[in-house]
């Protein structure tokens, strides 16, 4: 039989002809869903027991159809299996094949559903996994920031506003904001798991079917939660896809903040940090270079993710219920974003695993831009009990006059200080240091160790458990 008669008969009797070449080419999604042949296979091998027990067909013809479907993944897994743009898609590539191996009871397995709750079935496992997945990748990524904060617990560094030196803090804090970041991350994909975990199988096309099924029975089988409650919301349903890409581009712009501090603090100009070689590339003329590339290449991938977001909201945007054929413009997209999200993570674990701080140049940087400037205005507050506008004006001065001179605040002479207050004495010196500037910052979630350490302790209940 030619395939075009084949892809008629997929399709009843309704058509006389064949597609045009172009329709078939337009219409196949086989060459990306076919990623979904397991999820196909799992839920296709689910409901025929299902039709088994219900008495809707008889349990050697379900032993028949799940020996076929059993044979059939070995084929895929093997590369033995031919898929046919033809027939469309997994689901009827796969049914196709069945239909080979047993032949007309193979009809049966489609009983009671419809591709429509089929691909909304696989498809919904797929994205189900690749959170778990996620999830998986999130943790070790969180547990690399969290060895970098106890590993060089010692180190201080500027912490920046507008990209200039502000305050001192602590490395570990640093990389402990980072841990914050990741962490609402974990519980995005968390979230989304549980909500998408409601089964479509056996809406059928859109209002259900006449069948005995037993809705419940297949959920639980492919561990899901519950079925969903209304057929026409379960075939029309891309939330679960929007919803991964969502925390997909908001934890890509999280790889991509740290990536492109990765970038910063690696040029010649910071020197804060050393990138192994392993993540790093040379340049073709200037032998010198060491280029930060992966942290460069993790920066741009929020791009395509941000772009497979923005298109499936836009394919979504205007269909009416239920199912339209824009819908299998879902894939592709939610495909890339998640081969993208995960390689970026896995990547940014292993360079953040490698990542050598400079202690040096680090703790020099924080010394420069007048970073004990706040440490200075908080202790005229403190100890002269000035109002805190009056104390701001007053360092802003001292500031003014370390710049003329050349040299940092805590060079000063006392006197020089004394011209803009008389009150001040020499324990003003004692906040001047950036070690003791982190130290003093020891308010709930402040750059100090001892609260740094505490955050720390949480996090590793969290993740090491």
């Amino acid at each position: 039989m030619a395939e075009k008669e084949k892809a008629n008969l997929m399709w009843g009797g309704r058509f006389e002809e064949g597609p045009d070449v172009l329709m078939e080419k337009i219409n196949a999604s086989i060459s990306f869903d076919r990623r979904l042949y397991s999820q196909d296979i799992e839920g296709s091998i689910v409901h025929a027991n299902m039709l088994a027990e219900q008495g809707i067909i008889k349990l050697d013809e379900a032993n028949l159809i799940c020996e076929g479907l059993y044979k059939i993944k070995i084929e895929i897994e093997d590369n033995k299996f031919e898929f046919k743009s033809s027939l469309e898609d997994i689901h009827m590539n796969i049914e196709a094949r069945l239909s080979e191996l047993i032949g007309s009871v193979a009809g049966k397995l489609h009983t009671g559903r419809s591709r429509n709750d089929q691909v909304a079935l696989d498809f919904r496992m797929w994205v189900r996994n690749q959170i778990d997945l996620c999830i998986i990748e999130l943790k070790n990524l969180i547990k690399a920031f969290i060895n970098q904060a106890e590993l060089y617990d010692d180190l201080v560094m500027p912490g920046f506003t507008h990209l200039q030196v502000a305050q001192p803090v602590s490395w570990s804090h640093h990389m402990m904001a980072y841990v914050e970041m990741f962490g609402r991350d974990l519980t995005r994909f968390e979230d989304a798991r549980q909500r998408l975990n409601e089964c479509p199988l056996g809406a059928a096309a859109l209002a259900g079917t006449s069948f005995p099924i037993n809705r419940h029975n297949t959920a639980e089988k492919l561990g899901f939660d519950r079925p969903t409650a209304n057929s026409i919301d379960s075939t029309s349903d891309r939330d679960f896809a929007l919803e991964f890409l969502t925390c997909s581009a908001i934890c890509a712009t999280h790889l991509s903040r740290f990536a492109e501090e990765l970038v910063i603090w690696s040029s010649s100009q910071f020197n804060f940090i050393n990138i192994s070689e392993r993540f790093s590339s040379g340049s073709s003329i200037m032998p010198q270079k060491k280029n930060p590339d992966a942290a460069e290449l993790i920066r741009s991938k929020v791009s395509r993710i941000n772009g497979s977001l923005v298109a499936l909201l836009t394919t979504m945007k205007g269909l009416p219920l239920t199912y339209s054929k824009d819908m299998q413009e879902d894939k592709e997209q939610v495909f890339d974003a998640a081969d993208t999200l995960l390689l970026s993570v896995k990547v940014m674990t292993e360079m953040l695993v490698e990542l050598k701080p400079n202690k040096t140049n680090l703790e020099n940087g924080a010394s420069i831009g007048f970073s004990t400037a706040t440490d200075l205005a908080d202790w005229l507050v403190k100890n002269l009990d000035l109002p805190f506008r009056e104390a701001h004006e007053i360092t802003g001065n001292l500031v003014k006059r370390a710049e003329e001179k050349g040299c940092d605040l805590k060079d000063l002479s006392l006197d020089v200080m004394k011209d803009l207050h008389r009150e001040i004495n020499q324990d003003v010196y004692s906040v001047l240091s950036i070690r003791n500037s982190v130290a003093s910052r020891n308010s709930y979630g402040g750059t100090s160790p001892s609260e740094v350490k505490k955050q720390v302790s949480i996090w590793k209940k969290k993740i090491f458990k």
